[in-house]
């Protein structure tokens, strides 16, 4: 049962991160959950919509919103400098000359079960080329569907309206962002300049580019202005972060399209708007990642994914009680055949209390030490069994 606290703001959040989590070959498997909308002054609930695409079913087209409750809350906005100006600011028009090239239409199909019944699905997304060899960076949602499918394929869409096949590289699912590469061999029509959104404040003009509502639309410009910086906001997921807030219009379809600036530069990577529950409208409230924080993330993400091959469920201290366990780590619930996990000799109700020499008790942890390795890279790994500690060695491969 959810409780709810009552903030400065008039918000009504809260999020309670589930006690024992279970991971999937070490991928976030948790669940979205229903819970009580947010309240604004007690009166309107909202929800953060994910900017996800649609549905291909029986030949209509009919856009999906992928929906996750916004209870997170308001900080203080970043001190408002009026005198601080754009230098050689560009139009809108010639930002969009200079940046549209390099912004892509990604494209995800799938299939999707109501009840008995399975139905073909396909995603609409953006996303923006940030190098030479063809690396795309979007929304991990915007992909998502491709990854759930048990694939990593999807249809990149250029400007010149060129379909090519691509592949997701790595994705961090916490913060939503995605990498995708072009098939090699592909030219790359532009490349996106990536600014610094640490130096963002309200009232700066800024304009996203897109493929709002679907192909149809794609390369769409929309004008607005930052609205706010440092909004922290938690997604019903429990997903934690730092937001760019903006009035320019943002739909169903610019997730993982870029923020950009009057510089021409990407600021942010455009991800989420407030859509009303009920009779309510919300216009003008779209949020971006700031692009700093994918800037940090591109080395890791542009390297493939690592499956261990181990379902696992994080044991805290209390849990560690109840089992009788003298120490916090991760349990083995499964092993896959032929993995990583089952060549190095881990067994299920092992407890894994090391990797590569640094403990790890959480799921979170374990990602982050995984990300610095490459595929072939051997890792030792301390386990917990019968008593005593257990040392193996693991050759990490690509999923």
């Amino acid at each position: 049962m959810d409780n709810e606290n009552n903030n400065e703001q008039g918000f009504v959040f809260y999020h309670e991160p589930d006690k024992f989590e279970e991971h999937n070959n070490f991928e976030d498997n948790k669940k979205p959950k229903n819970k009580k909308g947010l309240k604004i002054f007690g009166t309107i609930a909202i929800t953060l919509a994910i900017a996800l695409s649609g549905g291909l079913i029986g030949g209509l087209v009919t856009y999906k919103t992928i929906t996750s409750k916004l209870e997170g809350k308001t900080v203080n906005l970043a001190p408002v400098n009026f005198t601080q100006s754009d230098e050689k600011a560009l139009s809108a028009q010639e930002v969009y000359q200079k940046v549209s090239p390099a912004v892509v239409t990604i494209s995800t199909k799938g299939t999707e079960y109501k009840g008995f019944f399975a139905q073909n699905v396909e995603g609409i997304g953006s996303g923006f080329i940030i190098n030479e060899d063809g690396y795309i960076l979007t929304n991990y949602h915007v992909v998502e569907l491709a990854i759930s499918n048990n694939t990593k394929d999807v249809t990149v869409i250029l400007s010149n309206g060129e379909e090519v096949a691509a592949k997701v590289v790595n994705y961090d699912q916490n913060r939503d962002i995605a990498m995708v590469k072009l098939a090699d061999g592909t030219k790359v029509p532009a490349v996106a300049e990536l600014g610094d959104s640490d130096g963002l404040y309200v009232g700066q003009e800024v304009v996203a580019i897109g493929t709002p509502l679907g192909k149809n639309f794609a390369q769409t410009l929309t004008k607005g202005i930052v609205s706010g910086v440092n909004r922290n906001l938690t997604t019903e997921g429990g997903n934690t972060g730092d937001y760019i807030q903006t009035d320019a219009a943002i739909n169903s379809g610019n997730s993982g399209g870029p923020l950009i600036n009057t510089k021409g530069e990407v600021i942010g990577i455009n991800t989420a708007k407030l859509s009303g529950q009920s009779e309510t409208t919300i216009e003008g409230m779209g949020f971006a990642i700031p692009i700093n924080d994918a800037k940090d993330r591109i080395e890791s993400l542009s390297k493939p994914i690592l499956n261990l091959g181990i379902t696992v469920r994080e044991v805290n201290s209390e849990l560690a009680k109840q089992n009788n366990l003298p120490k916090e780590g991760l349990w083995v619930v499964g092993v896959t055949e032929n993995s990583p996990a089952a060549k190095a000799g881990i067994q299920p109700s092992d407890l894994i209390i090391k990797f590569d020499g640094k403990e790890v008790k959480t799921f979170d942890e374990l990602s982050k030490l995984k990300s610095n390795k490459n595929a072939g890279d051997k890792v030792e790994v301390v386990v917990y069994r019968n008593g005593k500690n257990v040392s193996l060695s693991m050759q990490l491969a690509e999923s």
